[in-house]
């Protein structure tokens, strides 16, 4: 062997040694994984970029958008170790859950102002009734509700375009159970996804759209559309979705707590554990970063508690429910 092709041998040995040790200490380096709603991406990917670097980049952590109902398919399976959700775990995904032999802690982490949007250039559906909300998406109004007049007289003759999320997404569960009376009780014949990016486009683009998804979503797109101030029910204000009206308890049905779910093994890796509770030690701070409103310093408080005394199961009944008070929620016995 020639000493050029001796030389070349070495340096490949050499890199290869090189590659092998990067690879080794990249598939080293502690991993976090989470999943799930869109709503409560940004609230977690904030978390995690504040968590990494005060690990000096030690830890990873990766924060995927499935949607609530995809990240609890990954979750239940045992494919991560947190699953964000707009919505309370459903009892298909709790039987899910338990027949693979995963347990789980509910964390509240913040609260959202599901808000409605509208085109800038209506000048019609400013405000709208709980019941004209209905009347629009209820199953009833598929094929037949296409027009805006026939929600109103008032409103124009002009065609109804409707955005929203699919039906895997925890808003969708929530936006029917408070406007039309029952989780996943909608009409079909919309323009579905998974992605809010698409729904914010779709709406701003249409003089005649109207959508709904998480207000972070909505105070990051002020620009391209209105927000829809809501009527409760007759002889009630309007109300416009605001960190303040939801602190208030004055913007109804429309305002929901988000959460984490966190696998309860996993939750005893070191890098699981100390993510969480960074996580619930920060949220209040980037909750309101990102556009959300913050639970009560006591609620961080006892939902902390509950993360360290590894209590698991979840404080509903394996389906959503509207206008749950926070303290009652996190010292309520889980249900498995």
């Amino acid at each position: 062997m020639t000493d050029l092709k001796l030389k070349t041998l070495a340096v490949a040995v050499l890199m290869g040694g090189a590659l092998a040790a990067s690879l080794s200490a990249h598939a080293a380096t502690p991993l976090v994984a989470v999943d799930g709603s869109s709503t409560v991406f940004p609230i977690t990917e904030a978390v995690a970029e504040d968590f990494q670097k005060a690990k000096k980049n030690k830890v990873h952590v990766t924060v995927g958008v499935s949607g609530t109902g995809g990240g609890f398919k990954k979750f239940c399976r045992g494919d991560t170790d947190i699953s964000d959700a707009s919505r309370p775990i459903l009892r298909k995904e709790m039987d899910l859950c338990k027949e693979n032999g995963i347990t789980y802690i509910e964390l509240p982490v913040a609260f959202d102002a599901m808000t409605v949007v509208i085109n800038p250039k209506n000048t019609w559906a400013e405000k709208m009734t709980v019941a004209e909300l209905k009347m629009m998406w209820e199953p009833a109004a598929q094929g037949k509700i296409t027009r805006w007049n026939q929600i109103n007289p008032a409103w124009p003759d002009a065609p109804l375009k409707l955005f929203g999320p699919g039906a895997d997404s925890g808003t969708f569960d929530y936006f029917t159970e408070a406007i039309v009376g029952k989780s996943k009780s909608s009409r079909g014949d919309f323009t579905a996804s998974e992605d809010d990016n698409v729904l914010v486009q779709g709406v701003s683009r249409d003089e005649n759209a109207l959508g709904y998804f998480g207000y972070a979503y909505y105070a990051e797109n002020k620009k391209k559309m209105k927000a829809v101030a809501i009527i409760e029910k007759d002889g009630k204000p309007a109300v416009l979705p605001s960190v303040e009206t939801v602190m208030k308890g004055t913007y109804q049905p429309l305002a929901r707590p988000l959460f984490i779910y966190v696998n309860a093994k996993a939750a005893d890796k070191p890098e699981v554990g100390e993510f969480v509770e960074f996580y619930l030690n920060k949220a209040a701070t980037l909750t309101k970063e990102v556009g959300y409103v913050p639970l009560a310093k006591e609620d961080y408080k006892l939902a902390l508690k509950n993360l360290k005394s590894r209590k698991t199961g979840t404080g509903f009944g394996g389906e959503a429910e509207v206008g749950v008070e926070m303290k009652d929620l996190l010292t309520r016995e889980g249900k498995q």
